[in-house]
């Protein structure tokens, strides 16, 4: 048996403290969140227990964090299904080269390029000029979309370029309408594509800070909020809410990838019937 390179354990070490430096934060958090009721900020570790969690779910002296918490999850439900909906539309439109395709592709993603921060400001400055109330819901809702519709497009043009249109020539064929073609057999397809942009739409405003600073209006969500409780909180109940909210991202991710693996099961069982039935 060969013995690997020295270059493989360098190599192999500078991942590991990679991996490190990417989740030793969200661990060490984790750690601290446990402590006992005498517990600090720091290490070392005053006991521990779950005292910090329940603490959580009694009333704070300071903030609203589960207020926060449902104005961040209706957002993100609302983020998610609009980015949806609008990056399959445009991912349709995009099949077909249109006058004026390029620079309209450009201007969808510039938003990427741009400082987040300058995004909110520019939002907040049009809803006041417009005499429009800022509100997460509105002026917030706005700003997000701006984060997230340029993913959801990237994911569903290089998925649209890879799609094989025989399926809708052969629907078209067995005298399917375009809507039904659509949806019985163009949507069924990308559905693991479409688990993946809802992902991305949720988790990237559930977490959003810099482009809801200024276009939240006087309700905070829980991003704002937890930055607020920073200045404020000297107890180890921010850690646990940390903790809880970084539980509930992996947990929605988790969701997505089994609604994807379960999907994937769904077509291959339904290939395999074809199969057999012919």
């Amino acid at each position: 048996m060969d013995r690997r390179p020295r270059s493989f354990y360098v190599l192999a070490a500078v991942f590991g403290l990679f991996v490190l430096f990417l989740y030793g934060p969200i661990l060490t958090i984790g750690i601290l969140s446990f402590q006992g009721p005498q517990g600090g900020l720091t290490f070392p570790m005053n006991g521990v227990s779950l005292h910090w969690f329940r603490d959580l779910f009694q009333e704070q002296a300071v903030g609203d964090i589960w207020g926060a918490f449902r104005r961040s999850f209706g957002l993100g439900l609302m983020v998610m299904v609009t980015t949806v909906v609008i990056s399959v539309m445009a991912g349709l439109a995009f099949r077909k080269r249109f006058a004026g395709s390029g620079v309209l592709f450009y201007a969808a993603i510039t938003s990427l390029v741009i400082p987040s921060i300058l995004i909110s400001l520019g939002v907040g400055l049009i809803f006041n000029q417009l005499g429009l109330k800022i509100h997460w819901a509105t002026s917030g809702f706005g700003a997000q979309l701006t984060w997230t519709l340029p993913f959801g497009l990237l994911i569903m043009f290089a998925v649209f370029n890879r799609f094989d249109r025989s399926y809708e020539e052969a629907a078209r064929d067995q005298g399917a309408s375009a809507w039904q073609t659509i949806r019985h057999v163009v949507l069924p397809i990308i559905a693991p594509s479409l688990i993946g942009v809802a992902l991305f739409g949720f988790t990237l405003s559930y977490d959003e800070f810099a482009r809801t600073l200024l276009t939240a209006g006087s309700y905070n969500t829980l991003p704002l909020e937890i930055f607020g409780m920073t200045t404020n909180v000297t107890t180890p109940v921010i850690y646990a809410l940390g903790t809880l909210t970084t539980a509930f991202s992996f947990a929605v991710i988790a969701l997505c990838l089994l609604g994807v693996w379960i999907v994937s099961r769904r077509r291959a069982r339904l290939g395999s019937d074809a199969g057999k039935g012919v």
